[in-house]
């Protein structure tokens, strides 16, 4: 019986947020019957082969450089095992669970195809070991982005055979058999070419792709609104902002930024105190001035990813792969760059966002810039420093995005005796962008601070009805303006509110 709250696999391409509600949320997936008898009619054609005097790739000879081996059938179990434990192969800390969560659940659906030739029992087990919440330890290295993520997808695969070692649903650390066991699931035996299936796809770099296209989405709202509470703050005007001046410029991204922060400032008693005659000022710095076009420029390369993302969310990787006529055909789908590509896109804007981010933050902070407010937004300059080294952080976290936004993609270095001789980066290019979104998240959230603190200095005149209630909900958090106090807290506690989509929410609800 369906679980309509359960994420179905068929014929339909996953949605990007059923891959989050995998990954991130635990949701239960379930196999479609269209699925079971796709994956039955192809693995048919994968035993007919089998069975047959002439050697097919993956199915009865060996691999990579070794593909001219053929294989005798009764050695062919244990080369699939073999695939497995020689590529299992990873090294460093361990991969997060929402990663590899997202890559088990992307391989299984494109075993659930019918392209790949695995039994129908051997996709069953890993749909079982997903919604057991049974997830093998992945390590950091191992992937080069190309015949799939190799080192990454061996080691889900190994969990599979009863092997290695996984996280039960608690996240304790146990051995995969033992952690089968007590979920009532029979380690896999694996059979001609299915160790092969395993293995052949970019679920890895496009699960995290998936996962950073999520948080980005949410972390350029997030920026809107620090930048209008910033030119708030500062005393900037919003005029530049107005429809028809983004018009001339008609890049979607743009226009959507620019509405949404003319919104969040709407009603502001600080922005109407300055809009007379006697304001002498014309022009705000581009920080200020420009965070539509930037802002703008950062949505519109996301949405870019996010057609590549759900084009590779429609896909059906692996090689060889089974088409529908029975024929099985070697191919180079497997290659990561269509990913790769993009994964190194984004971190350049968010880069970007950050610093421009952390440019604003650094003018509130300065008296000689920031229009009557104290140094460093300090109680008492001199003898305190105020936020003077949540700026600091803030700078070193945007040298670090900048060193994070230089490619992965165009690196390659060649494997398997030359066999493999162009990769993709794709994982490496994943990996940093996690870490990219986590810093573009932390300069925000200090943004965020500051600006709210430089808001309620502006006291009487009060802010906007989006941006009082963005402070209103911070206060619930952090204390306002006062003698120094330990930062670090504060600035993990913005973060967590950021994460949370609580801000984003007051926002929609008050603006």
């Amino acid at each position: 019986m369906a679980h309509p709250e359960a994420v179905q696999l068929g014929a339909k391409p996953l949605r990007r947020d059923e891959v989050v509600a995998v990954a991130r949320d635990g949701v239960a997936v379930e196999l479609e019957p269209a699925a079971v008898e796709a994956v039955t009619t192809a693995r048919a054609h994968i035993e007919e082969l089998a069975n047959a005097t002439t050697p097919t790739y993956g199915v009865s000879t060996g691999f990579g450089a070794l593909a001219v081996r053929h294989i005798p059938p009764d050695r062919r179990a244990q080369l699939q095992r073999s695939l497995i434990r020689s590529h299992a192969a990873g090294a460093g800390p361990e991969v997060e669970r929402e990663v590899i969560r997202a890559l088990a659940l992307l391989r299984l659906r494109t075993l659930a195809t019918g392209h790949t030739g695995v039994r129908p029992s051997t996709v069953d087990t890993m749909a079982r070991m997903l919604n057991a919440g049974i997830t093998p330890i992945v390590h950091e290295y191992g992937s080069l982005g190309c015949s799939g993520d190799l080192a990454p997808l061996s080691s889900v695969a190994l969990a599979l055979i009863g092997e290695g070692q996984v996280r039960d649903a608690q996240g304790e650390l146990r051995d995969a058999a033992e952690a089968l066991a007590e979920a009532g699931i029979e380690p896999v035996a694996l059979a001609e070419k299915e160790g092969l299936a395993m293995i052949n796809g970019t679920d890895g770099m496009l699960g995290m792709l998936v996962l950073a296209i999520t948080d980005l989405a949410r972390l350029l709202d997030i920026a809107d609104l620090t930048a209008a509470m910033s030119v708030e703050a500062l005393l900037g005007t919003d005029r530049v902002f107005a429809a028809d001046l983004q018009a001339l410029r008609p890049h979607p991204g743009q226009a959507r930024s620019a509405a949404r922060m003319t919104k969040i400032l709407a009603g502001s008693e600080i922005m109407e105190s300055h809009r007379g005659p006697d304001c002498t000022r014309v022009q705000d710095a581009y920080s200020l001035r420009c965070s539509p076009q930037v802002h703008g420029a950062a949505r519109d390369t996301l949405a870019h990813a996010e057609l590549v993302a759900d084009r590779e969310l429609d896909s059906a990787i692996d090689n060889p792969a089974v088409l529908a006529d029975g024929r099985v055909e070697s191919n180079g789908n497997f290659h990561g760059a269509p990913v790769a590509y993009v994964l190194d896109f984004l971190a350049i804007p968010v880069a970007d966002v950050a610093s421009m981010a952390e440019r604003r933050t650094d003018r509130m902070l300065d008296v000689a810039r920031s229009h009557g407010l104290p140094p460093f937004l300090a109680d008492d300059p001199g003898v305190d420093s105020g936020h003077m080294i949540a700026h600091y952080t803030q700078a070193a976290i945007v040298s670090e995005l900048k060193r994070l936004a230089v490619p992965a993609s165009v690196d390659s270095i060649p494997s398997s005796a030359m066999q493999e001789d162009h990769v993709s980066m794709g994982w490496s290019a994943a990996r940093k962008l996690r870490k990219a979104v986590d810093g573009l998240t932390t300069v925000l959230s200090i943004e965020l601070l500051t600006a709210a603190r430089a808001l309620d200095l502006r006291a009487p005149l009060k802010p906007a009805p989006a941006t009082a209630a963005v402070v209103a909900l911070l206060r619930e958090h952090v204390e306002g303006p006062g003698p120094d106090r330990h930062l670090a807290p504060e600035i993990a506690a913005t973060e967590a509110l950021v994460r949370s989509g609580l801000i984003a929410r007051t926002v929609e609800e008050n603006s």
